[in-house]
């Protein structure tokens, strides 16, 4: 009898034995205005995002100076909360690819202001 529950407490609805199991967690640190904001942001429209995006990327290559290249760099540092954030949960492919963009837009801004 000892057998038969020790297998079935090792294994969840899945087939995945409990040990194998991966833990996906997404960064607070507790914060509640942190919290506050990834619930907000997970209610938001995709398509919406998507739109406010790239206004906002379309507005920073354009406008000349430091307007433009203060548009880059809050563009820059809402994908990098966003990549902090969810570090943990994301696959190595869009860590790299977010790594990327930040790099971009960081050159972009830097590149306007000279």
């Amino acid at each position: 009898m000892r057998a038969v529950l020790e297998v079935v407490l090792r294994f969840r609805g899945d087939g995945e034995a409990v040990e194998h199991q991966h833990v996906m967690r997404v960064r607070t640190h507790g914060s509640v205005m942190t919290r506050t904001f990834l619930h907000r942001l997970a209610r938001v429209n995709p398509t919406t995002a998507f739109v406010a995006a790239l206004a906002l990327l379309l507005a920073g290559l354009f406008l000349p100076g430091i307007v433009g290249a203060l548009l880059l760099g809050l563009l820059a540092a809402g994908l990098g909360t966003l990549t902090f954030t969810t570090w943990p949960v994301q696959p190595p492919v869009t860590r790299v690819v977010r790594v990327v963009l930040i790099t971009l837009l960081v050159v972009a801004a830097v590149s306007k202001t000279l």
